[in-house]
C-alpha cells in the first residue's frame, strides 16, 4: 500500500489549495480515508474525513473552507482547500484507515499573511 501526496505550497491569506493522495495496493472507495496536518510543536489533527459510504466530516476549524473527495475511478482523495488562513500552515497528511493506519509522505501548506 502507498500514498502519493501532491499539492501544497505556499499561499497568501484567503487563497486556495488543493491537495491530491493517490493510492496503490488498496482500494480507497472500502476505506475510510482522512486528511491530518500538523504545525510545529502541536500534535496531528483530523481536519478531514471521508467514509465509505461517502459521508463527510470536518472539525469546526475548517468546516465550510476545506472539502474533501474522493474519485474512485482514480484511487484518488482530494481536499480542496480554500479560504485559507495563517493558522492553517501546518505539514498536511492524507491516512487510510485500514487493520492499520497508511499514511502519505506529507506535503507543507504555508499560508502568508
Amino acid at each position: 500500500v502507498q500514498l502519493v501526496q501532491s499539492g501544497g505550497g505556499l499561499v497568501t491569506a484567503g487563497g486556495s489549495l488543493r491537495l491530491s493522495c493517490v493510492v496503490s495496493g488498496i482500494d480507497v472507495s472500502a476505506n475510510a480515508i482522512s486528511w491530518y496536518r500538523q504545525a510545529p510543536g502541536l500534535a496531528r489533527e483530523m481536519v478531514a474525513d471521508i467514509t465509505v459510504g461517502g459521508s463527510t466530516y470536518y472539525p469546526y476549524s475548517v468546516k465550510g473552507r476545506f472539502t474533501i473527495s474522493r474519485d474512485n475511478a482514480k484511487n484518488t482523495v482530494y481536499l480542496q482547500m480554500d479560504s485559507l488562513k495563517p493558522e492553517d500552515t501546518a505539514v498536511y497528511y492524507c491516512g487510510l484507515q485500514s487493520w492499520r493506519i497508511y499514511w502519505g509522505q506529507g506535503t507543507q501548506v504555508t499560508v502568508s499573511s
